[in-house]
Formats: C-alpha cells, structure tokens, sequence
C-alpha cells in the first residue's frame, strides 16, 4: 500500500516547507536548466534547427516536466520512478551537450554553468530517489 507523497525535507525547498513541486529546489534548477539550454542552443546552425538544437531542448525540458509529472501522481513508487526518467533525460541532455561540443556548435567556456548545474541536479535527484525510497521501503513493511 502506497503512501500520498509527503517531504519534509527542508533541503529540498528553500521554504522550508513543500506544497507542490514548484516548491522543490530540484525542480526550479532543472527549469534554470531549461532556460539555458534554450539560450545556447540559439547559436546552433540554422540546419540543426529540427535536428539536435530541438533534440537537446527537449531533453531538457523532460527533467522538469518529469518531476512534475510524477508529484502529480500522488503516490511514491510512482514518484521514484519518474524523478529516475527525469534522471535518465538529465544524462540524455548532458550528452548532447558534449556532442555540441565534439560538433563545435558550443565551446567548452560555454557550457562550463550548465555542466555544473546537471551535476548538482543530478546529485539532487539521487538523493531524492534514495529518500523517497526508504520512506517508500519503510511504509510497504
């Protein structure tokens, strides 16, 4: 039997207390994240407009959107999963990041903020997962 979701973490909102998703540090960053990556990828070549300039901002934009997503499913075990997609869509945008590079559509001194902020973000999402999942393991006993 699934719990409603309920956080108490302060480290996860600088409220101090957790009403929605809005309120996760985690989600604001990664929406940060969005709207960087959105910049960048305004310097990629016109003919990668459809190709991985619109591959990159979507990856992106999935971070955020799968946090949300999955707060709104009001249950843990879905919850976890969906942070692990927003994870997964995390590690997709890093990646195409470094192609960009590899392209030279961006320069590494470009992109130095937004490297650091995927790993934060990461590092945020792990450590949710990692809470959710023992208060998860702890309610299922």
């Amino acid at each position: 039997m699934e719990k409603d979701i309920e956080l108490e973490e302060e480290s996860y909102t600088k409220y101090g207390e957790i009403n929605n998703y809005q309120d996760l540090i985690v989600w604001q960053k990664s929406m940060d994240l969005v709207v960087s990556i959105y910049e960048k990828s305004k310097s990629f070549p016109d003919q990668e407009k459809f190709g991985l300039s619109n591959q990159i901002r979507r990856a992106a934009v999935s971070v955020p959107s799968n946090i949300a997503e999955g707060w709104g499913r009001k249950s843990i075990g879905n919850y976890i999963q969906f942070l692990k997609v927003a994870n997964g869509s995390l590690c997709e945008t890093e990646t195409q990041l470094l192609l960009s590079l590899r392209l030279k559509f961006l320069v590494e001194e470009e992109i130095i903020e937004l490297k650091d902020n995927l790993k934060e973000i990461e590092k945020m999402l792990r450590s949710l997962i990692t809470k959710l999942e023992q208060k998860n393991n702890y309610i299922l006993k």
